[in-house]
C-alpha cells in the first residue's frame, strides 16, 4: 500500500533543518621550486696578436754607390745623430774629385782665353780693322766658355759632396733594427743598409678583419709579462685590406710604455666587449612563452609572481643561457612554469643554485 501524500509532507516537517553548504575555502599557494640569478662572467672581445713596433721607422740609404769599407754598428745598438754607420771605399770617389777639379781647371782656362779674345775683338771693331760678326763670334764663344765653367765647378762641388756621402750618418737619435747590408758588399746609390726606428714612441702592429673594424677600447698584454695589461689607443687603420691575408694593418698606440716593452716583442690586443645585458644559466623549465616571447617567472612580494622578458643565447638538453635585466639573485620558479599564471600565489618549497651553474 502506498502512503498518502499527506503522510509524507508530515514526515518531512519533522526532520532536522539541514545544514547550509559553506563556501568554498580561497586557494592555497601553489608550491614551486625557485632558482637564483647568478651571472655569468662578462663576455671577452675579440684579441689579435701582434708585434711592438716603433712609429717612427725608416731605412736608412746610401746617397753614393760603391763597396762597403765598413759596418760600424751592430744590430739593436743606440745611434745618435750624426754618428757615423758606414763607409764606403773612398778610391773611386776621390778620383772622381780629381778629375773634376781638373775639368774646372781647364775650362776656367779656356773661359779666361775666350773672355780675352772678345775683348780684343771688341777693340779690333772700334778700329774698324774686323768686321761686326767677327766680334759676335768672340762674344757668343766667351759666353759659351762661361757656362761650361759653371757646369765644371758643379761637377766638381758633387764630386766633393759624394766623397763626404761616403761616411753615411745617422739622420737621428734611434735604434738598429736591421741590417741590410754587409762590408765588402758593391750597393748601388740609394740603396738602404739599415733600418733605424724612434723608441720613444712604440706601438703595436696588429692585423684586423673587417669585422672588427671602428673607434674601440683596447688593452694589451705581453707575452713576457703576461700579469700586465697596458691601455692601448687604436691609432692607424690601412685603407686596403691586405691583398694576400684580407685583413687590415692597424697600430694600437702605446701611451707612456715601460723601458721593458721592447720593440719586436709579442703583444695581445684583446679588444673591449660591447656593452649590454648580462648573462646567466637557468634550468630549461624556467622558460616559457605565452606568444610574447621567451619569459621566466619572477618571484614578487607576498607570494605573488611578475613576468620577465629574457633572450635566449644558447640551449642544452637540461639548460638555457639567456641575457636578462635581472639583477644577481634575483628568484624565478625554476620547474612547472607553464601551468602558472600572472595572477597565480605560490610558496617555494626549495633553492635550486641552477642560475650558478656553468
Amino acid at each position: 500500500m502506498r502512503p498518502s501524500p499527506l503522510l509524507l509532507l508530515l514526515l518531512t516537517a519533522c526532520l532536522p533543518e539541514a545544514k547550509t553548504a559553506s563556501p568554498p575555502a580561497e586557494d592555497a599557494p601553489r608550491p614551486v621550486q625557485v632558482a637564483e640569478i647568478r651571472h655569468l662572467p662578462a663576455d671577452a672581445g675579440p684579441s689579435f696578436t701582434g708585434v711592438v713596433r716603433a712609429r717612427r721607422e725608416a731605412d736608412v740609404a746610401l746617397r753614393t754607390g760603391g763597396r762597403i769599407a765598413e759596418r760600424l754598428v751592430d744590430l739593436g745598438a743606440e745611434v745618435t745623430a750624426g754618428q757615423v754607420l758606414f763607409r764606403i771605399d773612398p778610391r773611386d770617389l776621390e778620383l772622381a774629385l780629381r778629375a773634376a777639379e781638373a775639368d774646372v781647371l781647364s775650362a776656367e782656362a779656356t773661359a779666361s782665353q775666350a773672355v780675352n779674345d772678345a775683348a780684343r775683338s771688341r777693340a779690333l771693331v772700334a778700329a774698324g780693322h774686323v768686321a761686326a760678326a767677327f766680334h759676335e763670334q768672340r762674344e757668343a764663344t766667351a759666353r759659351a766658355a762661361s757656362q761650361r765653367l759653371a757646369a765644371a765647378r758643379a761637377q766638381r762641388d758633387l764630386a766633393r759632396n759624394r766623397l763626404e756621402y761616403a761616411e753615411l750618418r745617422a739622420p737621428s737619435a734611434g735604434r738598429v733594427t736591421a741590417i741590410l747590408a754587409e762590408a765588402g758588399q758593391v750597393v748601388a746609390e740609394g740603396a738602404p743598409v739599415l733600418r733605424l726606428a724612434d723608441p720613444s714612441e712604440r706601438e703595436v702592429l696588429v692585423q684586423l678583419p673587417e669585422t672588427a673594424i671602428g673607434a674601440m677600447e683596447a688593452t694589451a698584454r705581453f707575452w713576457a709579462r703576461p700579469e700586465v695589461a697596458l691601455p692601448v689607443r687604436l691609432r692607424e687603420v690601412a685603407a686596403q685590406a691586405d691583398a694576400n691575408m684580407r685583413t687590415y694593418p692597424a697600430r694600437f698606440a702605446l701611451p707612456d710604455a715601460p723601458d721593458w716593452a721592447r720593440l719586436g716583442m709579442t703583444a695581445t690586443i684583446q679588444i673591449a666587449a660591447e656593452a649590454q645585458a648580462p648573462s646567466a644559466r637557468i634550468p630549461l623549465s624556467a622558460l616559457h612563452d605565452r606568444g610574447q616571447g621567451p619569459m621566466v617567472w619572477r618571484l614578487a612580494a607576498q607570494g605573488t609572481i611578475e613576468a620577465a622578458p629574457v633572450t635566449v643565447l644558447a640551449l642544452s638538453e637540461s639548460m638555457a643561457t639567456i641575457r636578462t635585466q635581472l639583477p644577481e639573485g634575483t628568484r624565478i620558479v625554476a620547474m612547472g612554469a607553464q601551468l602558472l599564471a600572472p595572477d597565480s600565489r605560490v610558496r617555494p618549497v626549495e633553492t635550486r643554485l641552477a642560475g650558478a651553474m656553468k
